[in-house]
């Protein structure tokens, strides 16, 4: 059950015509009164001699029995009670308790012979009411409403258990603003899938992601086709921005500007600033040019390198300190935004739903120590300045090997938040793994199927030579492996590595000891990607042919070659 306690105006009669209009809005059907302050406010719903204004100046009836000087100006309190998706569908008794319930939590009428004020309660849809009240008591005096809102979500938790309802996860005052409802209305009648706060915040977590300064960072917002309005000191440094979609207009046909701020906590001008002078960057500086904004070895390399980040941030979110590790997960929720805003067409909806589902995994109230990130931030830089990746080839491979290692790094962000108690954000990075989990198997589909056909065909002894190799190398996890469809991936690779130089047993032994391996969907899939990246091998096999040593005799040469290395490196140490 979610609260939604909105600021103060100063029209009663013009909310309510909005909550009993049924004309405008699909949801507003069949609208009326679940409870007063009084239990017998006129109904304009349910009683065909009420009026809107008669509910209105029953309401405001204490606002206006004060002198002109000592109204408030803004004395309408306004919240929304909404059920969730999964919940059964409360009867008209259900809601008037738990408008009762919210007035008494919130101080707007706490009941037991205190001063209260005016208030009713209207429901116009199956899942939700409206509470309007105005504020001032009966005596004259102002409610104690302070920090309402927590009062709201503190009693909503209460009633979802009584009631046996789903149990909201409870916030911690981190989380971005939740579009209004007016602003989810003027969305369904745009024909948009999301707010414009929720499309704009979007937009600027894609412009913020690797961004070395403020020009950069503008330049982006622009290019994304969004308004921007900028906010100066007299001495002429600038103190904040505003954006707006071009075609979200209010009544008066202008654009509805949000500030930074407003989108997100750590989307003000000041907090993005904290991003550019922890990386060493100063957000005055003249911006790289187009040769430099374009990361070396164009989008499989930007993932590459995305894997290798990934793989030691999650080390740090394990075992370093808490202000640096939520520094790293604040900037993997940079990394998800650039691999989004990057990605193939086939994978971009499922990497987009985790960046959108991650954004509220990224804050909390362990601040974070920005700088030790660079390497995730540099990580986020290159996606971007490496360019959007073809589906297929290495660029589809090295996706999939960036979506696995980014996996295992919001699976540590789950454990993190779960460990600090961060009920809303490890439920948030769940959902993020999750759409993460979709995006992988949609990326690694091809490329694996390439490793799974060479593994087949590897022949009987070279199979049997890596299977010993395995259950020597790995003897916990080698029957699971060799179960797995994808052991023949991993045999394939095993002998890449052979022919590459390298000691696949040492490989082996590296990749398992890093954390989560037992509990993958795949441990095969995860030790192909970790042992590639380990050794530089390509990602996309499906083009090779001759490179691999098919015949048993060239596996035999290349395993003694690898023996040898591995002897003499013993031997130095």
């Amino acid at each position: 059950m979610i609260p939604s306690v909105n600021n103060t105006g100063s029209k009663t009669f013009g909310l309510l015509k909005y909550l009993y209009d049924t004309g405008k809005y699909e949801d507003h059907t069949d609208p009326h009164l679940v409870a007063s302050f009084d239990g017998m406010s006129p109904d304009p719903g349910r009683h065909p001699n009420a009026t809107l204004k008669d509910l209105q100046q029953l309401l405001d009836q204490p606002v206006m029995a004060l002198p002109k000087h000592a109204r408030p100006a803004k004395h309408v309190w306004h919240t929304s009670v909404r059920a969730t998706a999964d919940d059964r569908i409360l009867s008209d008794e259900e809601w008037g308790e738990i408008a009762w319930r919210i007035v008494a939590a919130t101080g707007i009428d706490p009941g037991g012979g205190q001063p209260g004020c005016r208030w009713a309660a209207v429901r116009h849809a199956d899942d939700h009411i409206h509470i309007v009240a105005t504020l001032v008591c009966e005596d004259g005096s102002r409610p104690d409403d302070f920090r309402s809102g927590k009062r709201a979500q503190a009693e909503c938790r209460l009633i979802e258990k009584e009631l046996g309802l789903h149990q909201v996860t409870p916030g911690d005052g981190t989380a971005a603003q939740r579009p209004t409802s007016a602003e989810r209305h003027r969305a369904e009648r745009q024909g948009r899938e999301r707010t414009a706060r929720e499309e704009l915040r979007e937009s600027v977590r894609r412009a913020v992601a690797g961004a070395t300064g403020e020009e950069e960072f503008f330049d982006r917002l622009a290019a994304a086709g969004l308004l921007i309005r900028k906010r100066f000191a007299p001495s002429g440094d600038l103190l904040g921005y505003k954006v707006a979609l071009p075609d979200d207009l209010n009544k008066d046909s202008e654009p509805v500007f949000y500030p930074g701020a407003r989108l997100a906590p750590d989307l003000s001008l000041p907090r993005i600033r904290e991003r550019w002078s922890a990386d060493g960057h100063d957000q005055d500086v003249v911006p790289a040019g187009p040769a430099e904004r374009t990361a070396p070895g164009g989008p499989s390399a930007a993932r590459r390198r995305t894997a290798a980040a990934a793989w030691q941030a999650v080390l740090v979110i394990e075992y370093g300190d808490d202000a640096v590790a939520a520094a790293h997960i604040a900037s993997a929720g940079e990394v998800l935004d650039a691999l989004a805003k990057t990605s193939a067409a086939h994978t971009r909806a499922q990497l987009r739903d985790a960046a959108f589902a991650f954004e509220r995994a990224s804050r909390s109230h362990v601040r974070a120590e920005r700088g030790h990130d660079r390497a995730l931030r540099q990580a986020a830089r290159d996606l971007v300045r490496g360019g959007p990746a073809l589906g297929r080839g290495e660029d589809g491979a090295t996706t999939a090997m960036a979506i696995d290692m980014l996996f295992f790094l919001i699976t540590a962000a789950v454990h993190w938040h779960a460990q600090k108690g961060h009920a809303q954000q490890a439920a948030a990075a769940r959902q993020a793994a999750e759409h993460l989990r979709a995006a992988y198997q949609l990326a690694a589909a091809q490329p694996l199927g390439a490793l799974y056909q060479r593994g087949r065909h590897l022949g009987r002894p070279l199979l049997q030579r890596q299977t010993t190799l395995l259950r020597e190398a790995l003897p916990d996890l080698a029957e699971q492996i060799l179960a797995e469809p994808g052991w023949y991936a991993l045999a394939a690779t095993l002998t890449d590595a052979e022919t590459a130089g390298h000691d696949p047993a040492g490989l082996l032994a590296d990749a398992a000891a890093r954390r989560e391996l037992g509990t993958a969907e795949s441990a095969s899939d995860v030790l192909v990607w970790r042992l590639r990246r380990a050794a530089g091998l390509p990602a996309d096999t499906s083009t090779m042919g001759s490179g691999a040593p098919h015949s048993d005799e060239s596996a035999h040469r290349t395993g003694r070659q690898a023996s040898r290395r591995s002897g003499s490196r013993r031997g130095r140490r």
